[in-house]
């Protein structure tokens, strides 16, 4: 065996007993398949391919994507799209805070980090207690998904585009009704319950007096009232949409290693 052969080995032994890698790529591979559904709602919103490109490129989060389509989709103005999209990003800042304690990145790894911190990649890194798995963990996630994200918003795009007209397919609300399929499993809890009742009611109710777009910054507005006077938990609704540990023992978990 070559030296090049022995210095590799060690490296490839360490990341198949890795438990934060495993978890990164099988996060990846649910998560960049999933972007095949935003490329095709995003053509039938209305963007072009490119255009559809650059906010997965660009923008990178989800729930944002998800918001920004989803309000133009609904004669919103780009002004509204922005504000709904941004207001859903704050959590990525949260998560960035956390990230940049855990792993302390430096130099151009700081903006490579930033772009990558999402639900999934910071959910690996802070599942973890060893520093090289939380890095491998956070990276592998974060890059795994972007660049799976894009492929598949490429072909969603593409087929979407081959589809023709998406009132056929009823893709003309499916845009709305993805973002409320990722909003749905951060509702726990009797309070995150009632918050979104008090929203959907505020939205409803401001339907009829102002332009398209607006209800949903009404009802940020009001989650953000409730919210700082509830005195909920600090932790409550900022942890990551995935936990990538569930079912996962105490002991695995703690310890970090299978």
């Amino acid at each position: 065996m070559s030296g090049a052969s022995r210095g590799q080995e060690p490296a490839r032994v360490r990341l198949r007993a890795s438990p934060a890698f495993k978890i990164a790529v099988s996060l990846s591979i649910a998560t960049g398949l999933y972007g095949v559904s935003f490329g095709a709602l995003s053509v039938a919103s209305g963007f072009d391919f490119w255009q559809t490109m650059a906010l997965s490129l660009l923008l990178f989060s989800g729930g944002s994507q998800f918001a920004f389509i989803g309000v133009v989709a609904g004669g919103g103005s780009g002004v509204a799209a922005m504000t709904a999209s941004a207001l859903l990003g704050l959590r990525n800042g949260i998560y960035g805070m956390q990230i940049n304690a855990l792993l302390r990145p430096g130099g151009l790894k700081r903006y490579a980090a930033a772009h990558v911190t999402i639900d999934e990649s910071t959910a690996t890194a802070s599942g973890q207690t060893d520093p090289d798995e939380q890095r491998r963990g956070f990276w592998t996630a974060g890059i795994g998904i972007f660049i799976l994200w894009n492929i598949f918003t490429a072909v969603g795009a593409l087929a979407g585009d081959a589809m023709g007209d998406p009132k056929r397919w009823g893709l003309d609300g499916a845009a709305v009704a993805a973002f409320l399929g990722l909003l749905w499993p951060r509702l726990r809890g009797r309070e995150p319950w009632a918050i979104a009742a008090a929203c959907a009611l505020a939205t409803v109710l401001a339907v009829p007096f102002v332009p398209s777009g607006v209800p949903i910054l009404v009802a940020a507005v009001v989650a953000a009232v409730i919210g700082w006077y509830s005195h909920a938990r600090l932790d409550e609704g900022l942890e990551p949409d995935v936990d990538p540990y569930a079912g996962v023992d105490s002991e695995r978990k703690i310890g970090g290693t299978e």
